[in-house]
């Protein structure tokens, strides 16, 4: 039996470098360098007619960040009430089974917690407290990014040399990744924009323009209307992405710190 694995790291970031600065030569590759890629050490992997990493196919992460980016012991439910002894789940999770318990997290994020400014901490242990009624998962909308790449659920990438398009199974989420830059979000979206291009081997998406009412994680963590994802995807063999994902939200986290990259489970499940 093989098994493929799936590399997340997640970062959060104040501020960091424009990707202005690195796109101009990788979004336009010239027939050299994509030569010159193909016959480096990813040469194993699988490849378009072009010669870029091929990630069509269908994927689907196997491990539980979806319930806690950060590490945690597991408990119960995340909606709990006053019992004889201890703190039990409420009528509402009891009726859900199993499926609301919450499962012990190792954390993917580097330093182990996320640098939430003062009075944001307040806010994350609220929605927390109040996961039944706030999860947007939960109220089945659309995940957003990065959380719709480690829900529990398989999504599809096609790609083309002119389109990369990624297809999720959760609450019918789709996201278009524009391969030109098409300058600032018109509006807020529950995906937000995309912007895609080309670093050697790996794949770099910038995402603006979320909907503040996405989480990364059923467990309260969130962000405002100013976050900024940038993704890193790099194909590592046939069947093993590595994944990571840079946050920067100015009004809701504080400092410069990196998060930890750590093992996630995946599968590639199709072509």
């Amino acid at each position: 039996m093989k098994i493929q694995w799936l590399l997340l790291a997640i970062a959060v970031f104040v501020a960091g470098c424009s990707p202005a600065e690195n796109t101009t030569s990788e979004s336009q590759p010239q027939p050299s360098q994509v030569a010159a890629a193909a016959e480096s050490s990813g040469s194993d992997i699988p490849r378009t007619p072009s010669g870029r990493p091929d990630f069509n196919g269908i994927w689907q992460a196997l491990m539980n960040a979806n319930d806690n980016l950060e590490p945690a012991p597991p408990k119960a439910a995340y909606h709990l009430v006053p019992g004889d002894f201890v703190p039990v789940p409420g009528p509402e999770v009891v009726a859900m089974g199993a499926s609301a318990a919450v499962p012990a997290s190792f954390g993917v994020v580097e330093g182990g917690s996320i640098p939430y400014k003062p009075e944001m901490i307040a806010r994350r242990d609220e929605n927390r407290e109040n996961w039944l009624t706030r999860d947007p998962e939960i109220n089945c909308y659309m995940p957003g990014v990065p959380r719709a790449n480690y829900q529990p659920h398989p999504f599809q990438v096609f790609q083309s040399d002119s389109a990369f398009f990624i297809a999720y199974s959760f609450a019918g989420a789709v996201r278009n990744v524009f391969l030109e830059d098409p300058g600032p979000a018109p509006l807020d979206s529950w995906m937000g924009q995309s912007y895609g291009y080309w670093e050697g081997d790996t794949f770099v998406v910038e995402v603006t323009g979320q909907d503040d009412r996405t989480w990364f994680d059923r467990a309260g963590n969130f962000h405002s209307y100013e976050l900024k994802v940038t993704e890193r995807w790099t194909m590592m063999s046939e069947n093993h992405i590595m994944y990571e994902a840079t946050m920067e939200d100015p009004q809701v986290f504080e400092g410069a710190l990196d998060y930890s990259t750590t093992n996630l489970p995946s599968s590639r499940r199709g072509l």
